[in-house]
């Protein structure tokens, strides 16, 4: 909601957030100690074509959205108070959430990798992707990895159109991403999940809690989410069913958040049946074809 003097977001929480919450000082310091130029190179597939909803995002008082380097920056800083109550507790959650033993993860919308290290860390044997569509905030992730002595991969691309083959990972993650995508592009990067996932695997989303949203409409208003309203009306189950996901089950996490779930290639029609109740349909499953 914007008037004459500014959004909601630009007249109340980003003047909280700059001046209260953030050290400007230091975050500017680390934008200075990057090599931009060399980043960028390392991480920019020269193919990619910005898809005109990412080119036009202004989002949490970045006009250049996230195609800069400054909000590549503030993302954990500002981050870190959009997680209540403790961000660790919260990405947590999709970690939990993993039902089985994967060798390959694909991390969609990765931003700085905060959720691609704790899967690399959680899963150490395994290759874990992470795929985001700034290369601004893959060299953020990449330091944030080379930090934590992880060998991760880095993939610069749409979530909707990743480029990998078909049934190439056992599990695909994505934390805090569907929110801000209009909702057919949030239903095809569901369905592109659903392409590149083998028979079997897991799809976890966390994201903001779809209910939560409907019962505190003010929110939408208040913060800079160009497309949160129109994903609080609309339900992660049907996306996922439609996507042609089974034992699709969203689970309320930390109250305003939410973590779903769905596996490919396993349908079961109750609904009624306990989250991640999948594994012993599955063995039964082997078990008979086998």
């Amino acid at each position: 909601m914007r008037d004459d003097s500014g959004t909601l977001f630009e007249r109340w929480v980003a003047p909280v957030l700059q001046h209260f919450l953030l050290d400007r000082e230091e975050l500017q310091a680390q934008q200075d100690s990057i090599d931009w130029d060399s980043a960028l190179s390392q991480f920019t597939n020269p193919q990619i074509i910005y898809p005109r909803y990412y080119r036009e995002l202004s989002c949490h008082g970045f006009t250049d959205g996230y195609l800069c380097p400054e909000a590549a920056v503030a993302y954990d800083a500002i981050t870190q108070y959009a997680l209540p109550p403790n961000e660790d507790w919260v990405r947590q959650g999709v970690i939990d959430a993993i039902q089985s033993h994967p060798s390959r993860i694909l991390d969609l919308g990765c931003g700085t990798g905060s959720t691609t290290c704790r899967l690399k860390e959680a899963f150490p044997s395994a290759e874990v992707v992470g795929l985001d569509l700034s290369p601004y905030m893959l060299a953020m992730a990449e330091q944030k990895a080379l930090e934590a002595q992880l060998n991760l991969h880095w993939r610069h691309g749409k979530a909707e159109q990743t480029g990998f083959p078909d049934n190439s990972f056992d599990v695909v993650t994505a934390s805090l991403l569907l929110h801000e995508l209009p909702p057919a592009i949030a239903q095809a990067v569901l369905q592109e999940a659903h392409r590149v996932l083998r028979s079997g695997g897991e799809i976890i989303l966390l994201d903001c809690n779809q209910k939560a949203l409907r019962q505190t409409s003010f929110i939408t208003t208040l913060f800079e989410e160009p497309h949160l309203e129109n994903y609080a009306a609309e339900s992660l189950d049907a996306w996922l069913g439609a996507a042609q996901f089974g034992f699709v089950r969203t689970q309320d996490h930390w109250l305003v958040h939410q973590i779903s779930r769905g596996v490919k290639g396993v349908h079961y029609p109750n609904p009624e049946e306990a989250l991640f109740a999948d594994l012993e349909a599955l063995e039964d499953l082997e078990w008979a074809v086998g």
